[in-house]
């Protein structure tokens, strides 16, 4: 497959593959009045930013960031604390204590600026990769770690943080936030869903469904794309054809793209969308422009199909970076508050490790206890025969 220009290359060759994947479906670096634009073919590229690469504050016509400079350095330790945590957690399946880990590692800023964009009653239906909104929203990053090492499938209180439980079957849970929010509208409540999901979830027909029955519905609900630009080993090029935010346009909706390296960008760009939501307005597909710069998973190697070029070029894009660097021109942030954050996120670190260290075997039998509000006749009885079955293997090893 090639891109829209004849004289483009294929993505057959790496060093051409990584050029494709940044001009056929990514927009230039941000101008002065800080949207960028690159003709790409016959479609154009349009991307809202906030922040530059070097941490200066840049207007746009229709967004501005409403978070004061406390507010900032709070989003920031979210993005520092969520840093640490995916590097924890990459380290402990490495070292066989975690059955998998899906790195965030290069999203951080959409995640954390996400969060800090919906309200205190939205509710946010996550994919399997959002640990940065998940700590944003305040959930005890053990109940991820639980989750990754096999002992439970999900145990936080959904209600109490207005954050679902992670799904890992791609797209469904698109449906899931659509039907919820269909819910919300019928109630007359004022609250609206953000659903979180990946570029390659964008082939699915659950998300096609979705955007369908958001679109002829209403629903108060914001589809929130991070386009890292990868869907395990296939590059965007062979998941569409078009900007994956102008795609909205087919379903009725409006579609934005937006730095999601840039924290007060989403931040602005997800509160716009969520408050026209929550008025009446309907779905918006808000796409994040970034960049996974680990594995898919830690059962991936990305050596063995990414060029290193794409992770050079986004290294110097890092999105802790730019807002450290607006911090501290802005007299926020300095050396004594960045090491105070460090040792907090270190701490966290230890804490982690010590406790999945400690978690005991999970008991199998209690799946049985979690399907059904209440466990049918038959159902007490297998989880018995299951019980006394586990119970001869320990008998037998005596």
């Amino acid at each position: 497959m090639t891109p829209s220009t004849a004289s483009s290359p294929t993505i057959t060759d790496e060093s051409a593959a990584a050029e494709v994947n940044r001009r056929t479906h990514l927009a230039a670096a941000p101008d002065p009045d800080g949207e960028a634009e690159e003709p790409v073919g016959p479609i154009a590229v349009s991307m809202v930013s906030l922040l530059d690469l070097d941490g200066n504050r840049v207007t746009h016509p229709d967004y501005e960031s409403a978070l004061s400079d406390e507010q900032i350095l709070a989003a920031y330790r979210d993005l520092v604390m969520a840093r640490r945590l995916d590097i924890e957690g990459t380290n402990l399946q490495r070292q066989g204590q975690l059955a998998l880990w899906a790195p965030c590692l290069g999203q951080e800023a959409a995640q954390v600026g996400a969060s800090h964009g919906i309200g205190d009653h939205d509710f946010v239906f996550p994919s399997y990769r959002e640990h940065g909104m998940a700590l944003a929203q305040g959930l005890d990053p053990m109940n991820l770690l639980r989750l990754f090492r096999g002992t439970d499938h999900g145990s936080w209180d959904t209600a109490a943080h207005r954050f679902g439980l992670y799904t890992l079957v791609v797209g469904a849970q698109t449906l899931h936030a659509v039907g919820y929010a269909m819910g919300i509208q019928r109630d007359g409540a004022d609250e609206a869903v953000l659903v979180c999901f990946g570029d390659g979830a964008t082939s699915q027909g659950d998300v096609n469904e979705a955007f369908n029955f958001a679109a002829v519905n209403n629903a108060p609900v914001v589809f929130f794309l991070q386009n890292n630009q990868w869907a395990i080993s296939e590059p965007n090029i062979r998941q569409s054809a078009v900007p994956l935010y102008q795609r909205a346009a087919g379903f009725g909706f409006p579609g934005i793209r937006v730095d999601g390296n840039d924290v007060l960008a989403v931040q602005a760009v997800v509160a716009e969308a969520m408050d026209r939501a929550r008025a009446g307005g309907g779905p918006t597909l808000v796409e994040a422009f970034t960049f996974r710069m680990g594995a898919h998973t830690t059962s991936d190697d990305p050596k063995r199909y990414r060029p290193s070029a794409d992770e050079e070029y986004w290294g110097a894009r890092d999105p802790l970076q730019r807002v450290e660097n607006y911090l501290r021109g802005q007299g926020v942030l300095d050396d004594d508050t960045a090491a105070g954050l460090s040792a907090d996120a270190d701490a966290m670190a230890a804490r982690v490790r010590t406790e999945t260290l400690a978690l005991p075997e999970p008991d199998f039998t209690e799946l049985y206890q979690h399907v059904l509000a209440e466990m049918p006749p038959t159902a007490i009885v297998e989880q018995a025969q299951m019980r006394a079955y586990a119970a001869s293997f320990e008998q037998t090893s005596q």
